[in-house]
């Protein structure tokens, strides 16, 4: 083991900081370590008198890799059994260093056959969020499941881990800087490039794309970057090849400002076209490289081109792949401060979020919020996110309402349709994929993340469109109309679902007209978002 280890060290393959604890650990002598536990859930201890205990997971997973090769094919030996020919490279956090370092590695040097073993290591640091721990039991920090129901596309979450990949220290996941990257850099500098390039050339040049001679000093520049880039591929320092190709994008954006194409397209037609086809070259060389770290936007970038060129290092600097511009569109639309801040309240654990919370919070209600019933008249899915509902709504008055809501994985548009909700009515308008929302619908969460709209008609047959939902002590009082609010303020009223009732610190909603109690009959305990 130690001299395998020493190869390795010599080799520089894996990272600092899994070479320092993996020295320390056979510094300090090979120590017992348990191998299983005492759980209900895992692979079973094939032993007798340990029929109640399973194998730890990460001394059982390492033999996975193994198996789950064997289930993919035959040849499985020519993988794992092929020291010599086979690149072994590992992506794991720092809390399993040692299994991958030296448990696995033990296990397959002491059967003392040919096993395949690991070369490269790229170990991470620890992804912590709002300098909290993610944790699902307090509420804290946004999961997978919880990203889906955002309508932020998975790309950009892609784009904003990679940009901040914990290579060597910890990174905290803010909100306020997800949405600065995702603004700045992916959008007002990737995209930018993109979208004003092809749009441009399209409107004033038209589709073709001529084969032209390349600018040999713009690519003597843009060909070095495209090497560092490679190469930081093959350090697997994901983080510094991303942002190469970010400053890649980011001399394009320049040519084309300091140029100003716009100035010089009837003066100097064709030195503006070949400026631009240089750009166009440069747009595909950008889809390609793009394309580990966010593969959707590689291939919507590939389809502007009718998809002529495959993701190949052999296209790179080259004036080939290219002969139209077949279509193009804006590939991100910016994120909203009102949106953000809503979802950092959202997740930012159940403890910070009673902090945040307005201790008057019926008196923040009672002249602050506004909600109504509403009647969904018709819902449409958003053409660039089918995961956004478009509801047009009957609010009593004469133009009605429409709010984008990111329910489609919950509900069908049959099942909505027809049906009266309650909406956040003073919400300030807000744009969710460039569509205009005028409110938020209020629904039930519990703490299992089941979810349900509250649907009027479960409580009070024929309900009246643009009807108020007050505090039960405010009955008889005359309403304002209060002034647009931020879904943060909304969300500081704390109203919950108590047995079936929505209430505000112990005081029921109701209809301001029929003083029906507002209920949540499908999710009896929850709180309302």
């Amino acid at each position: 083991m130690e001299h395998w280890i020493q190869q390795i060290d010599q080799n520089t393959n894996w990272n600092t900081n899994a070479i320092k604890i993996t020295n320390a650990f056979l510094r300090d002598g090979l120590k017992e370590r348990t191998i299983t536990r005492d759980l209900k859930w895992g692979i079973p201890v094939p032993k007798k008198e340990y029929e109640n205990k399973v194998f730890y997971v990460w001394f059982d997973a390492p033999i996975g890799y193994i198996s789950i090769t064997k289930e993919i094919i035959k040849d499985w030996e020519s993988w794992w059994k092929n020291n010599e020919d086979t690149n072994l490279i590992q992506f794991i956090g720092k809390d399993n260093i040692l299994f991958h370092t030296i448990m696995f590695p033990s296990i397959e040097l002491g059967s003392q056959e040919n096993w395949t073993m690991l070369n490269k290591l790229a170990s991470s640091e620890y992804l912590n969020y709002e300098n909290l721990k993610f944790s699902k039991s307090a509420g804290t920090g946004i999961f997978g499941n919880d990203v889906i129901t955002t309508g932020i596309p998975s790309d950009v979450w892609r784009f904003y881990i990679y940009y901040n990949r914990p290579e060597k220290a910890d990174f905290q996941f803010m909100w306020d800087d997800f949405m600065e990257r995702i603004n700045s850099e992916l959008i007002g500098n990737f995209s930018n490039l993109i979208n004003r390039v092809l749009t441009f050339y399209k409107k004033f040049f038209g589709d073709k794309i001529d084969k032209i001679e390349l600018n040999e000093n713009f690519w003597q520049i843009v060909n070095i970057k495209y090497e560092r880039t490679i190469n930081f591929f093959k350090q697997i320092e994901l983080k510094a090849a991303l942002k190469e190709i970010l400053d890649i994008s980011r001399i394009g954006n320049k040519i084309f400002q300091d140029k100003e194409p716009w100035k010089t397209k009837n003066s100097t037609p064709q030195t503006t076209k070949e400026l631009l086809l240089n750009l166009i070259y440069l747009i595909r060389d950008l889809s390609i490289l793009i394309s580990p770290f966010m593969p959707h936007t590689s291939d919507r970038i590939r389809s502007f081109f009718g998809k002529s060129y495959e993701i190949s290092n052999k296209f790179l600097g080259t004036n080939l792949g290219l002969t139209t511009i077949q279509s193009t569109e804006v590939l991100f639309t910016k994120l909203e401060k009102q949106l953000i801040d809503s979802l950092k309240l959202k997740y930012s654990g159940r403890t910070n979020m009673q902090d945040e919370q307005n201790k008057n919070s019926i008196n923040l209600f009672s002249e602050q919020i506004c909600l109504k019933t509403v009647k969904i008249k018709t819902i449409d899915r958003n053409p660039d996110a089918e995961k956004l509902f478009i509801l047009k709504l009957d609010d009593g008055t004469p133009d009605g309402k429409q709010i984008v809501s990111s329910i489609a994985d919950h509900y069908t548009e049959e099942e909505l349709i027809g049906k009266h909700i309650i909406i956040v009515d003073n919400l300030k308008p807000a744009k969710f994929r460039g569509i205009r929302s005028e409110g938020m619908l209020i629904a039930t969460e519990d703490e299992n993340k089941n979810f349900k709209i509250i649907i009027v008609e479960d409580f009070k047959d024929n309900p009246i469109p643009g009807e108020r939902v007050i505090l039960e002590i405010d009955t008889g009082k005359e309403l304002k109309s209060p002034p647009k609010i931020s879904i943060d303020k909304f969300l500081q009223t704390q109203i919950v679902a108590e047995n079936g009732e929505l209430k505000i610190n112990g005081i029921n909603l109701i209809l301001e007209h029929s003083k029906e109690k507002v209920l949540s009959k499908e999710i009896p305990n929850g709180k309302i978002y």
